[in-house]
């Protein structure tokens, strides 16, 4: 795939970017270099690879959900907080 001046234009209109004509002239062999990159990645075996959000092992580490009763830190008050509410539901 290819782009021309006139495609990175109506890139740029829809995207709501002011480009001049030598900005959108510079950005033609940009995004083509982009795109032949991305399409050699479509090149690449993939099959039998297991997809991963991250290139080591990672786990949240999470903290136990617990109310803290101590008005002065933020909890055990929500009758206090929802006396500022016009209308308060299901607590």
């Amino acid at each position: 795939m290819s782009v021309d001046t006139a495609t990175v234009a109506k890139i740029a209109s829809l995207a709501r970017i002011k480009a001049s004509e030598q900005e959108l002239e510079a950005m033609v062999p940009e995004l083509n270099g982009i795109l032949a990159w991305v399409e050699q990645l479509g090149e690449v075996d993939v099959s039998g690879i297991e997809p991963m959000t991250a290139v080591i092992p990672n786990t949240l580490r999470l903290r136990e959900d617990v109310i803290d009763a101590d008005p002065l830190t933020g909890g055990g008050i929500r009758d206090k907080v929802l006396g500022n509410a016009p209308m308060a539901e299901h607590g």
